[in-house]
């Protein structure tokens, strides 16, 4: 029996077919009730104990070699008959590989780190996925708060506060609860808002913030870090200006805007005929938020900023509709091949 077992699995491993008839031949041989394996079963069972430790495992593997020989044919046989029903036409011209491109928001976001890096700021990360203390109460929100309602923020539980994030700001309070003063860091990433989504405006989209929490920290280190930052990221020539505005985090605070792209001041849809395009929010970091994290206010002072990374995409390579970052349609990326 042996001898014949390994006849049998020489011959299923070179079994090759052209046809389904051949494919049907094979079928009968070796897998049907009446095949020359199931005649080895009957005598199997004549055997004493002994033989069939020895022999048993040997027919069981002659036998699922045998399945698995058939499937493989059959897969043979469909591409087969597919290639002769769908011949390549060789005479066609063949399609040229194409060389992909870095999405322009990661390229932009890559640009805006490495500004920052040159001045000394690390990159943290944090969870997208965040509770009321991350993402409110430790920045100051007070209860009452419009953005904690179900028209701003995504709750995925409103009853155990869980939400998804609405600023990378949430990572600036995990940072500050991990480490002990100098801080200075960036947080790229991505954020999630309850709007309507315009070409101005999307209910996902990213954010860089950054804060610098040291002794003797000044409005007037975050003016010059954010001058830096806007001339290295758009050109020398650039105007900016700060103007007064309110974040619970921050007091004092500010809005950046910088002067126009576009209409270089002139004035046109896309800054509302002011010549101006605001591109961040900063101030300096408010002594509730740093008594939170635990680190003492009467020590140590800060600066946070935040800005949108579409917005500064939609400024700086002159794009009209933010809806075009996440449509994947390959005429627009195509365009951006030049920043890999």
């Amino acid at each position: 029996m042996i001898q014949k077992i390994h006849t049998f699995q020489q011959e299923i491993e070179n079994y090759t077919i052209s046809n389904k008839e051949e494919l049907e031949t094979y079928r009968i041989r070796f897998i049907s009730r009446k095949s020359v394996i199931n005649e080895l079963f009957e005598t199997f069972k004549s055997l004493n104990m002994e033989e069939k430790k020895k022999k048993g495992p040997l027919l069981n593997d002659l036998k699922n070699k045998a399945e698995e020989r058939l499937k493989y044919l059959n897969i043979l046989l469909e591409e087969k008959n597919e290639n002769e029903t769908s011949p390549h036409d060789i005479t066609l011209t063949s399609i040229s590989n194409t060389t992909g491109a870095i999405h322009p928001l990661t390229a932009l976001k890559k640009k805006i780190v490495g500004i920052f890096e040159k001045i000394g700021y690390n990159q943290e990360d944090g969870p997208e996925i965040e509770t009321d203390w991350y993402n409110f109460s430790a920045l100051n929100f007070p209860p009452y708060h419009p953005a904690r309602e179900m028209q701003d923020t995504f709750f995925i539980d409103k009853k155990n506060d869980i939400l998804l994030r609405t600023h990378t700001s949430s990572v600036q309070v995990r940072l500050m609860e991990k480490k002990t003063p100098p801080i200075r860091s960036i947080m790229p990433g991505r954020v999630f808002r309850n709007e309507t989504i315009t070409a101005r405006s999307h209910c996902i989209f990213h954010q860089v913030e950054g804060i610098y929490i040291d002794q003797n920290v000044s409005f007037a280190d975050l003016k010059q870090t954010l001058y830096f930052f806007a001339k290295e990221m758009f050109h020398k020539d650039i105007l900016i200006r700060f103007r007064p505005s309110f974040f619970p985090f921050t007091e004092p605070s500010a809005e950046i805007d910088i002067s126009c792209l576009l209409c270089n001041e002139k004035g046109c849809n896309i800054c509302k005929n002011s010549g101006w395009i605001e591109i961040a929010g900063a101030g300096m970091i408010h002594p509730n938020v740093l008594e939170s994290s635990h680190i003492d206010s009467q020590k140590y002072t800060g600066f946070a900023f935040g800005m949108g990374i579409e917005r500064m995409a939609l400024i700086k390579y002159r794009i009209k509709d933010i809806r075009l970052f996440t449509q994947n349609d390959i005429r627009f990326l195509k365009q951006f091949s030049s920043l890999v």
